[in-house]
């Protein structure tokens, strides 16, 4: 029993940790406007920084993504807490736009190597009759880490002197004691290897797992670009087209999204993976069409349904994408499968967000933002429609 206490206090204590680091990586979103202003550049150059966030994170899946398994968690993990301190003094000395692409290239290096080396020690340190629960910590602290860094900035931003400072002095503050606190938590891997040992991971799908991992992948895809959308271009239309000026309150839209994420994976947990997909994609196809609303409308209430809508959905669909890819996956392919899940998840959140500022010089940012609804709800429609025709099979 007290085995059982200490297990999951480690797990909390990580899951913390991990919490700390995801909060960095959305800590500028509600802050994208004042960078505007200060140093003159374009809504395109706005998603190109945010962009350069998840290209490094594939970088580091790809190139480092099972480096804790040889080396150990915890030394990953304070290289991931390393790389957010870093970023965050850039932000600090940001003269210019070079910083702020260092600043993203820094953190989003944080992220990768967070990602699955967080989520790995999460799940072992938890007693084992907590798996399922130490799963959810895992995914729960992620996306609401995301959530608090754009709530914890704007509210700063708003109300506390040093608007383009303050946020991330706060965030160094809390990297230096998630440090601390990692310096105390046990390690996870009892049989380390030299990092040399480390090969780059190939991505891959075998043959068997291409009908479930399809459909997976494109909600997947749909889902992140979603929040792409929120955290690179939400404040500047809350801003321009609604006149909303308040930091606070851009800041509380996009961590809407985050929150209703997790409890769209809290219901995943309970409902059969053949059933959350589809509704997932349900959740996603609702949001875009209420963000259609908003943007066409120009409507406060609709971008906030849209957020909670479209943030639930993604929830419902990622968790069960990764339920259904990793039960449907052969033992020995199945991290490749899933970082190979996680690649595409993240080309979702950067790609479609470019292709936005983009069309915004020549349609304005209500029309760039129509057609990527438009083109996100034909994914969602198309894996939707394949997964009612061809349900996800059940565990076995």
């Amino acid at each position: 029993m007290a085995g059982d206490r200490r297990g999951w206090r480690v797990c909390l204590l990580g899951g913390a940790v991990f919490g700390v680091c995801m909060t960095g990586t959305t800590l500028p979103t509600p802050l994208y406007p004042l960078y505007q202003q200060k140093f003159g550049f374009s809504e395109l150059t706005v998603t190109v920084v945010y962009a350069v966030y998840a290209f490094a994170v594939i970088g580091v899946l790809l190139l480092a993504g099972n480096a804790s398994d040889a080396v150990g968690r915890r030394p990953v993990l304070q290289w991931g807490l390393g790389c957010a301190a870093a970023s965050a003094v850039c932000f600090l000395l940001a003269t210019g736009l070079g910083w702020l692409y260092a600043g993203r290239l820094l953190s989003g290096l944080s992220a990768g190597l967070f990602t699955g080396a967080a989520t790995a020690y999460v799940m072992e340190a938890a007693p084992r009759a907590g798996d399922s629960r130490a799963t959810f910590v895992a995914t729960a602290v992620n996306m609401g880490g995301l959530g608090c860094g754009p709530l914890l900035a704007g509210v700063l931003a708003q109300y506390a002197p040093w608007p383009l400072y303050l946020p991330f002095a706060v965030h160094l503050a809390l990297v230096a004691c998630s440090s601390a606190v990692l310096l105390w938590l046990p390690e996870t891997v009892r049989e380390r290897r030299p990092l040399s040992t480390v090969r780059p991971q190939r991505p891959g799908v075998p043959a068997p797992v291409r009908p479930v991992f399809g459909p997976a992948a494109t909600a997947s895809f749909v889902g992140f670009a979603l929040f792409g959308v929120f955290t690179s271009v939400s404040p500047a239309f809350l801003a321009e087209s609604l006149q909303v000026t308040d930091h606070a309150v851009s800041g509380l839209v996009v961590a809407l999204a985050f929150f209703a994420s997790i409890g769209g994976q809290l219901t995943a947990g309970r409902v059969p993976v053949r059933r959350s997909l589809p509704l997932g994609c349900a959740g996603l196809l609702a949001g875009l069409a209420l963000l259609a609303g908003a943007l066409y409308g120009n409507l406060l209430a609709l971008v906030v349904l849209s957020a909670l809508t479209g943030g639930f959905g993604q929830g419902l669909a990622f968790r069960g994408a990764l339920t259904a890819v990793g039960e449907a996956s052969p033992e020995d392919r199945r991290a490749a499968v899933i970082s190979t899940l996680f690649v595409v998840a993240y080309l979702g959140i950067s790609v479609p967000v470019i292709g936005v500022g983009l069309l915004t010089g020549p349609m304005g940012l209500e029309g760039a933002g129509l057609v990527f609804i438009a083109c996100m709800g034909a994914l969602v429609v198309a894996a939707a429609a394949y997964l009612l025709r061809r349900p996800v099979p059940a565990a076995t």
